[in-house]
């Protein structure tokens, strides 16, 4: 279909889509088996800029706002994130990651941490983390026992995040703690933490079934010093700097779920016209049409609600959390539902390793799972359904 995309937006699709089959593509299943971190992948991103697509201009990105607009690009961000992950889910999610962890310094940063930290986010020289996510606090992120005390001109941390994406690859992370417990969610604050920091470690890294090359692992803090100028907006802001930036993160994921699910869809349609039996190719047999007819019809309607869900969020609309919430639901359920079905037309093959198949299925899984579970979403989309009612 076609969505109207604007010139540049285009171009940001097409380089994306040569970066998926020339660097990506070769080094995928590799990657996948050994879990490397595909460094050489980020650098070719950088070197074409792609990091800067949602940081604004002002802060060394390329990203043009209308006056008194402070974030957008997520159309953008999302094309590329899906181009990227037609190739390899694990690949693209680390650098859909390095958005997350910039987009809270973006939307809450005053004018020093913007000017300090985004150029080298926007230039790809370094690259990010959000940590919220801890043993004991997944769903119920208001369950977080990490600590922030106040002491002089710092803030000391102590606890453990976990399930980190770009965990210890990141330079930049954005951490939330709580800064008064007594306040349970309202308590909770954001800081802006740098590789280094004294008291800053790294635990386990995660061997996880899919997105394998993406390093998931424990962030640890032990007397953290951070200075007080390293908070993010206020005390007790920690949690609506999250919502508002998983309002822009979660097309992302519905993206990169689209782009596997898409990478799916190609991997299975390419085996049916190649695969005989019978005496025919399996593309002929109607029941294998009507599978891969209904796996395109899906994705390109998870498409088309992702893309104008991201339209949304670009021309600076508030109050965007169940659209974002829907996106990302809809979009990896469909992912999951394609993946599956491009295994099964696989047949034993699409059992097998040697074949692409598996792994598209193995990566769709996460994207129901992590920035908040398809349940979550549901809830989320509900809940605002029946505050919308009862206006």
């Amino acid at each position: 279909m076609d969505y109207l995309l604007s010139e540049e937006q285009v171009m940001i699709r097409d380089l994306c889509r040569q970066v998926a089959t020339e660097k990506i593509a070769p080094i995928a299943a590799e990657c996948d088996k050994t879990e490397r971190f595909p460094h050489e992948v980020i650098k070719a991103l950088a070197q074409s800029d792609l990091f800067g697509i949602f940081v604004p201009a002002k802060y060394g990105g390329m990203l043009e706002l209308p006056e008194g607009q402070t974030a957008g690009g997520v159309l953008s961000l999302c094309l590329a994130t899906e181009e990227l992950s037609r190739a390899c889910g694990g690949i693209a999610v680390c650098y859909a990651a390095s958005a997350l962890g910039t987009f809270p310094i973006i939307l809450f940063g005053n004018e020093e941490q913007k000017k300090k930290y985004l150029p080298d986010l926007a230039s790809g020289k370094k690259i990010a983390a959000f940590g919220i996510t801890e043993p004991e606090a997944g769903s119920d992120a208001s369950a977080i026992k990490t600590t922030a005390k106040k002491v002089g001109n710092h803030y000391v941390l102590n606890g453990t995040k976990h399930f980190i994406t770009n965990g210890s690859e990141a330079e930049t992370y954005v951490v939330i703690a709580m800064t008064d417990k007594a306040k349970g969610a309202r308590g909770a604050s954001a800081f802006i933490l740098e590789k280094g920091m004294p008291g800053f470690t790294f635990g386990k890294k995660e061997d996880k079934m899919g997105i394998r090359a993406s390093v998931t692992s424990e962030l640890i803090f032990n007397d953290c010093k951070v200075p007080a100028e390293n908070l993010l907006s206020k005390e007790g802001m920690g949690f609506i700097v999250t919502m508002k930036t998983f309002d822009m993160s979660r097309p992302g994921v519905a993206a990169q779920a689209l782009g596997i699910g898409q990478g799916a869809l190609d991997v299975a349609v390419k085996y049916a016209k190649e695969r005989q039996q019978f005496g025919k190719s399996i593309a002929s047999f109607q029941g294998i049409q009507f599978m891969l007819a209904d796996m395109a019809t899906e994705l390109e309607a998870a498409r088309a609600l992702v893309y104008a869900v991201a339209r949304m969020v670009d021309a600076g609309r508030t109050g965007v959390s169940k659209e974002s919430a829907m996106a990302k639901l809809f979009a990896s359920d469909v992912a999951m539902k394609v993946a599956t079905d491009a295994v099964q037309i696989l047949g034993g093959y699409g059992y097998m390793k040697d074949y692409p198949a598996e792994k598209y299925m193995r990566d769709a899984k996460i994207t129901q799972i992590y920035e908040g579970t398809n349940q979550i979403q549901r809830g989320i989309i509900a809940l605002q359904l029946i505050k919308e009612a009862g206006k």
